[in-house]
């Protein structure tokens, strides 16, 4: 088994199915995303850059997409921490995946990434 597979299939539930969900809602989002794993993470590369990557919060267990760019979007529910690049949307397993949060965030990111 790849690396990336192994990222998604050796967790439990709910993160697995949640994480495989996140990951169908990210390459739908935008055909030219390309999932890679990268810097051992599975990331979501587009015009190979990374746009985003998912991961589990260890203190949590709560997935998260982090936005790359994310630091120039302002978004009530964006968490910085100390990061320079990327803010967090964590998501509760547990609940409905927000999806329309999800392509709001992606539709402000998408503006950063398209800037001439």
């Amino acid at each position: 088994m790849k690396a990336i597979d192994s990222f998604y299939f050796d967790k439990e539930e709910p993160i697995k199915s949640c994480l495989l969900v996140l990951k169908t809602i990210i390459t739908d989002y935008n055909s030219e995303f390309e999932s890679r794993w990268y810097y051992s993470l599975p990331c979501f590369m587009y015009k190979n850059q990374i746009f985003c990557y998912l991961w589990v919060d260890k203190k949590t267990q709560f997935p998260y997409i982090a936005i790359g760019k994310g630091i120039k979007i302002f978004h009530p529910d964006l968490i910085q921490e100390k990061r320079t690049f990327t803010k967090l949307l964590m998501i509760d397993p547990n609940k409905d995946i927000p999806i329309e949060k999800i392509h709001s965030i992606f539709d402000m990111a998408m503006e950063l990434y398209n800037e001439k």
